[in-house]
């Protein structure tokens, strides 16, 4: 799981290194970015059931393969055209990835505590996001030939763990569900909201928190090595990397401490932090303070971190175990278009306007967003017992 997601975030130092080699506009790095989202919003959607269907394990085995196939075609791209198929076909391979260990893990470890088994997953896909872009800002900043050295250390481990799970044999055989679909229906995408009306508005006031969370995320992920150079004294792949490793430790620390917190809690004090994040990298774009900066890398991981634990947490409690799967996928797809829109939104503005007006116009929005999520939440009340559930 954790050699399997390092690929996803691992360009995003790279960006402006990419931008500056093939004479990029910002709009054009945008793209190049959202492009993974779209592969990943394919495989939530139309491969969502494969791992139910075939068994976690050879899900895992082509996803990790599509993934290091991914990562060694970035690798050797000379071009824009031939990066954005990689960078497709990692997002396809992360969403199986994903899915199917954590499946994986929850189904070899039955003797285990849920709760601390939830929270393993949730650390290993946090530090696989996270040294991705670490390790490859760091062969970057340091080797030759950084849009080909940086790649290195992902698909030198992808290729290890590609041929550790052909080594996996004491593993039970796997019996798909009786009410599986067939045929050409088992790929069909399948999404839905609480079938109780009443449960919808915490559907969306939960998934509007996944939407800016992963929106200001992304904005780190695709521009910061950009806009991080006004910023800070010091810059290269090196900085970028760290900056959105930060994010993404820190946000795993966040979601292991806000557990044992009430829901409402979790979600209303993510949206306020969230209308923070976007005030202070507000500020630090007008005022190009460091500290500044440091500062809103560190209230954006709190805020990503909670909002992710309130969302999941959200999900858990309005669904049944048969609603579970296709909300969840409503859930995630709306939080994936907080990685798309907004981002796609900023590279057309920094177009037309210049980079730092679009960041103006982009934070302004989303605290605006987050305002009215606070207050949404504020006014709703506190769901005390889900439909088929016992009291939480």
């Amino acid at each position: 799981m954790c050699v399997g997601v390092m690929g996803t975030a691992l360009a995003s130092p790279l960006y402006p290194l990419y931008q500056a080699q093939w004479g990029l506009r910002t709009s054009t790095l945008t793209q190049l970015f959202v492009v993974y989202m779209f592969g990943a919003m394919a495989s939530l959607l139309f491969l969502g059931r494969a791992t139910q269907r075939f068994g976690f394990l050879p899900v895992l085995r082509i996803g990790l393969f599509t993934m290091t196939g991914g990562v060694l075609l970035s690798m050797l791209s000379n071009g824009p055209g031939l990066f954005a198929v990689s960078r497709t076909l990692i997002g396809l391979a992360s969403g199986m990835i994903t899915t199917s260990s954590a499946i994986g893990l929850v189904r070899v470890a039955r003797s285990a505590d849920p709760k601390r088994t939830s929270a393993a997953i949730t650390v290993i896909m946090t530090l696989g996001f996270g040294m991705g872009p670490l390790l490859g800002g760091l062969m970057a900043q340091i080797a030759p030939w950084p849009l080909r050295s940086a790649y290195l250390p992902t698909l030198l481990m992808g290729a290890l763990a590609c041929h550790a799970l052909f080594k996996v044999r004491a593993i039970p055989r796997h019996h798909a569900p009786a009410n599986l679909p067939q045929g050409w229906s088992l790929w069909l995408p399948r999404l839905a909201l609480p079938a109780d009306l009443r449960l919808r508005r915490y559907f969306w006031l939960g998934a509007a928190g996944a939407f800016s969370s992963f929106g200001l995320f992304s904005l780190y992920a695709s521009l910061a090595p950009s806009f991080m150079q006004k910023l800070l004294p010091w810059s290269g792949p090196l900085v970028g990397g760290l900056s959105i490793a930060t994010i993404l430790f820190l946000s795993a620390g966040v979601q292991l401490a806000a557990r044992p917190f009430a829901n409402k809690q979790i979600v209303l004090v993510s949206a306020c932090a969230m209308v923070a994040a976007n005030l202070v990298l507000l500020a630090t774009n007008e005022l190009g303070s460091p500290l500044l900066f440091a500062a809103s890398v560190l209230v954006t991981a709190l805020a990503h971190g909670l909002a992710n634990v309130g969302g999941m947490a959200v999900i858990q409690k309005i669904c049944t175990d048969a609603e579970r799967p296709t909300i969840l996928a409503s859930y995630l797809v709306v939080g994936y278009l907080g990685t798309i829109v907004p981002i796609l939104a900023v590279g057309w503005l920094t177009d037309l306007i210049g980079l730092t007006h679009a960041l103006d116009v982009f934070t302004v929005v989303m605290a605006l967003l987050s305002a009215a999520i606070a207050t949404l939440v504020w006014r709703t009340p506190p769901l005390l017992v889900a439909p088929g559930l016992p009291p939480a």
